[in-house]
């Protein structure tokens, strides 16, 4: 009976961890609104700074509370996300790679690639020395 409920158990655990909501920051596709959503409900650790607008950009600006991470929701002149970016602080670099490892597909070195209803996104890595951040880009594959 006990390894029943842990079979379970297990299986309502995979099925969770593999939808799209639960997989990540890729919010291609999501509006301000779910965005924001999104955000509130499942990245507690992250703090809303603001929405910018101008010339240039519209993005969602979020911090985690230590301020090792900022998360940018990159929108287009409808406010639907068209690119997210996550900067982090160098020392959280072996960890990111392995949450990437985790959840997406390598296809090349600091490269990944996602699949999500019928469409692929590729996910990259960059090592920014100057700034002492790496970068991490979703955007689709085109």
């Amino acid at each position: 009976m006990k390894s029943m409920k842990a079979i379970y158990s297990l299986l309502f655990i995979i099925i969770i961890s593999s939808s799209p909501d639960s997989r990540g920051q890729n919010l291609i596709g999501y509006k301000i609104r779910d965005i924001q959503k999104y955000m509130k409900e499942n990245q507690k650790s992250m703090v809303y700074q603001n929405l910018t607008f101008n010339n240039t950009f519209r993005y969602l600006k979020y911090v985690n509370r230590e301020q090792t991470q900022t998360l940018f929701f990159f929108l287009s002149a409808d406010s639907v996300c068209r690119s997210v970016r996550l900067v982090c602080d160098k020392t959280l670099r072996s960890q990111k790679v392995a949450e990437l490892n985790s959840k997406y597909r390598p296809v090349g070195e600091n490269i990944w690639e996602e699949e999500r209803d019928g469409k692929k996104y590729n996910i990259e890595l960059k090592d920014e020395e100057w700034t002492f951040n790496i970068s991490i880009n979703i955007k689709p594959v085109k």
